[in-house]
């Protein structure tokens, strides 16, 4: 493991290897030519924004996604200077920040592109590129219908500033083993790049497949796939996680250690709520994480790891604490392992999800700032 300074002994691990693993598996395995766009949107899944673009591209990657212009501009801050897309709307104002940044825009309103036209003219800042989003079915952000579209091209027609590069649409239920909705959204998508190809003739990038599509259904795969959740070595559902298409390795480990250990009476209760009483003489560890750095209450009653063993969270978890029934006494300092593998025993990123009800898109997400990421390869 690599060495790292830090003062409060909680920690992640991001395993760089895992995410150079997963991005070949999408090449070795499935043998897909199209080119792979990174998406590394909400610090990657709570991986690490900059530390992960980087690594993916050089494992192959060709572009990458996020969801804000912060996020493209930080990449760029970092010396990232690869095609960055901005999948969520900016508004049109901020056009010429996005250009000057060479920076992708998401767009899907005639009106968008109208005004973000007189923001270009104004600041007389270099030409924007942009990608259309179509929305075959998921409901929330996207050109809906055949004159949606004509309109937006036709407005882009007229622009002098603003460059269509892209296009693209997102399936809703591509993790899902009934396929019904995905082709349905998928013939959606066919009819309306038809009606796209008559009126536009210059060629586009097209990318409809994220993680699950890819995976599920890779012959369906355009120029580019949009490789999110499964390149951190997760499964977009527990379908997928069952049948397995491609073997992926869990980049993101959670860590921490033990910083008091106490021996309680029959009787005696732990922690807010004195929701937990001990039956009998019980020794206690004290572990310094806790719902505020995303460790949710919902968890009392998980298992962590400690010398390779399974041993469960008593009493509420605290906004920095929680505290495990231990087997026997263990010395102040022994590591315990909320999420990830010890000896022969480990605790999965699904496994955490199902306590939570969740999504595993989730929980590194919820895993704050607060936790220090410390990245290496295995």
């Amino acid at each position: 493991m690599m060495e790292f300074t830090q003062y409060r002994p909680s920690w992640a691990e991001v395993d760089l290897e895992c995410i150079q693993y997963n991005i070949g598996q999408i090449k070795e395995e499935l043998n897909i030519p199209s080119k792979i766009m990174a998406v590394v949107k909400a610090n990657a899944y709570g991986h690490g924004g900059v530390e992960i673009a980087q690594t993916a591209l050089k494992a192959g990657a060709e572009a990458v996604a996020v969801a804000l212009l912060e996020e493209a501009i930080e990449l760029r801050n970092a010396g990232i200077d690869a095609p960055i897309l901005v999948l969520g709307k900016v508004l049109p104002e901020f056009s010429p920040v996005a250009a000057g940044q060479n920076i992708m825009l998401t767009v899907f309103q005639k009106e968008w592109i109208e005004e973000a036209e007189k923001h270009m003219v104004d600041s007389k800042e270099a030409n924007l590129h942009i990608h259309l989003e179509l929305d075959t079915g998921m409901n929330r952000t996207g050109i809906f219908d055949e004159e949606e579209l004509e309109a937006c091209l036709e407005a882009l027609k007229k622009s002098e500033s603003i460059y269509l590069t892209g296009a693209y649409t997102h399936f809703a239920t591509a993790d899902e083993e009934d396929s019904a909705y995905y082709m349905q959204q998928l013939d959606r998508f066919k009819k309306l790049a038809s009606v796209f190809e008559t009126i536009w003739p210059d060629p586009v990038a097209w990318h409809t497949s994220n993680s699950a599509a890819t995976i599920h259904f890779p012959n369906d795969a355009a120029d580019y796939i949009r490789y999110g959740v499964s390149m951190y070595g997760l499964y977009p559902s527990p379908y997928l996680a069952q049948t397995q298409p491609i073997k992926l390795k869990q980049a993101f480990s959670l860590h921490s250690r033990l910083v008091e250990v106490k021996q309680v009476q029959p009787g005696e209760t732990i922690s807010y709520g004195r929701t937990y009483m001990a039956e009998a003489a019980e020794w206690i560890g004290t572990v310094p994480i806790g719902y505020a750095d995303g460790w949710l209450r919902k968890l009392q009653g998980a298992d962590v790891l400690i010398a390779g063993k399974r041993m469960p969270i008593v009493g509420r978890i605290c906004m920095d604490q929680f505290m495990v029934k231990l087997d026997q006494e263990y010395s102040v300092g022994e590591m315990v392992t909320l999420i990830g593998k010890q000896q022969a025993e480990e605790i999965t990123m699904q496994e955490t999800a199902d306590l939570l009800d969740t999504i595993v898109y989730e929980v590194p997400c919820t895993i704050s700032a607060r936790i220090p990421r410390v990245y290496f390869k295995s």
